[in-house]
Parts: structure tokens; sequence; C-alpha cells
């Protein structure tokens, strides 16, 4: 039976767009202003009530569902990649279809986002294999489009089969999930061994998870766990999992803090110019990628 067969519309869609998540990120890290280049950093998400309803019942069926169990389920089931193939550039346009009309810094597609997103990187200089960072980090939210609800699509991400940290948002919503009553899983390393790296570690499942898995193959260590733990704010920016860490976790840290602020706060209400641009994303995306994505 697959996941949305068991939840009901409002359980499979609390927020009104995925983007809701970001807003929720936004509100809690506010970074400096370098990247946010058409308006001040506090003027992104711009609503009146910081602790929106939709956000929270979000994390309540995030840190319900995503169990130790739920993470092994949808790995054996997408990490197959048995869905769907396609050339990159029509990928893009499946990924289109999640267009957010609701999203108030701006009303470009998702591709147009990650355009953005990669723009930034380059225009500062950083590595091309950076620059397809930008442009790929959300390809996994392609997720949705298969029928998985939004908590296990976005999302911050969390390890799974140890004990919760107090750091991640809405921490008291972790009582109501099963492990929360299994010992083995509620010791600070619970099923892992201290110092194991977070290689071995199971994180809750979403479009991190995904999207590095598509493209482990294709990218350096740095740009892989940038994809891979963009979303563990309790470990880049809140310096919890100390206990999982290994010295390559904490040599690859600075990679994922160098890569979230762009992803934050590079939106612009201006499109890119796609028809300037594609000669060095064609180039770019052929330097790296095969001709085609599986899903």
């Amino acid at each position: 039976m697959s996941t949305t067969q068991k939840f009901t519309e409002k359980e499979i869609n609390p927020l009104g767009s995925l983007d809701e998540w970001e807003d929720a990120v936004l509100e809690r890290y506010p970074d400096p202003e370098a990247i946010a280049t058409s308006k001040s950093t506090e003027a992104y998400r711009n609503y009146e009530a910081p602790e929106r309803d939709t956000v929270r019942e979000f994390y309540r069926l995030n840190h319900t569902y995503q169990t130790y169990d739920f993470v092994q389920e949808k790995r054996a089931d997408y990490l197959r990649f048995n869905k769907k193939e396609m050339p990159i550039w029509e990928a893009f346009d499946f990924l289109n279809q999640l267009v957010d009309d609701s999203d108030p810094d701006t009303d470009l597609d998702q591709f147009q986002h990650l355009l953005q997103t990669a723009e930034a990187i380059r225009r500062d200089g950083h590595p091309d294999w950076m620059v397809l960072v930008g442009l790929m980090h959300d390809m996994g939210k392609t997720l949705c489009l298969f029928g998985e609800p939004q908590w296990a699509v976005v999302g911050d991400t969390f390890p799974v089969g140890c004990a919760y940290s107090d750091k991640i948002v809405y921490p008291e919503f972790f009582k109501n999930n099963p492990d929360f009553n299994n010992p083995e899983y509620q010791t600070p390393t619970g099923i892992y061994k201290k110092g194991c790296g977070l290689r071995n570690v199971h994180m809750s499942w979403g479009h991190d998870e995904y999207v590095y898995q598509m493209m482990k193959d294709s990218l350096p260590e740095s740009g892989l766990y940038m994809l891979r733990y963009h979303s563990f704010y309790s470990w880049h920016r809140e310096g919890d999992y100390e206990q999982l860490l290994d010295d390559h976790d904490r040599e690859m840290l600075k990679w994922v803090k160098l890569f979230n602020p762009y992803d934050l706060y590079s939106k612009n209400p201006v499109p890119p110019d796609w028809k300037e641009l594609r000669p060095y994303y064609e180039d770019l995306v052929a330097k790296y990628l095969p001709k085609t994505l599986k899903f």
C-alpha cells in the first residue's frame, strides 16, 4: 500500500505550499545580506504571524510518522530509481509542475529558483560543480509528483534510530512517534556507534537524501554533502549530534554552511535570461551528468 493511501488529504498536504517550510526556515535562521540582492533578508518571507498553524501541523505529522521503519520503506521503494527516466531538461519541466502561486518572494517556477541559486553561486566565483549543486538541489522535490506527502519531501531532516535532539524544530511532537517508546532508539547514539560518521546514519526521508542518491556518482564529495545535509539544521546551524560525527563530517561541514545561504536568499523577482545562460548550463550539465536522469 502506498503512503498516500494511508492519510487524509489534509495530512498529505498540511502546508499551503512546499515553500511554507522554507518560510519557517528563514524566520528561524536569518542570514547576512550579501546574497539577498533584491531586498533585505528581513523582508523575505514577510508574514504577519511567524508561528503559522500550518507549519506546526506539518511538523506534527513529520515528527509523528518519520520512523526508522518508514525511512527504510521509502529507501527500498525510491532508491531503485525505477519510476521514470528523463533527459535533464525534461526533468526540469517535470519539476515545474510544482509551481507555487502562494510564495511571497517569487512567482517564478521551480527551475527559475534553481537557476537563480546557481547564478548566485557562479557570480561569487565558486567551482562549477557547486554551480551544478545549486541547479540540482531541489530536484528531489519531484517526490511530491509521485504522490508522497509534503512531510516526507521537505522539512528539517534528522537522524532516525537514535534520540531526538531538542534543537530540532518542534521537538515536543516526537512524543507521538512510535520510535520514542523504543529504548534502543532513545540513547544519544541509538543503533549507531559513537563517531560512526553521518554516512552510516539514516536520516529522515525527504528530497535531500533522494537527490543525493540520484547524484552520488556525478559530483565531488563536498557537493554531495551540500545536497544530502542542507536541511539538517540541528547539525549545521545548531551544532548538535556531535556523538555521531567523524572527522570527515567535521571537514565537510564548511561546505554545507557555505551552500545554504545561496539556497535561502537568492530569490529575485527578475527572472534570469535563459537565452543568454543556456549555452553555459548545457555545457555544465553535459560535463557532469548522464544524458538522462532516473527517478
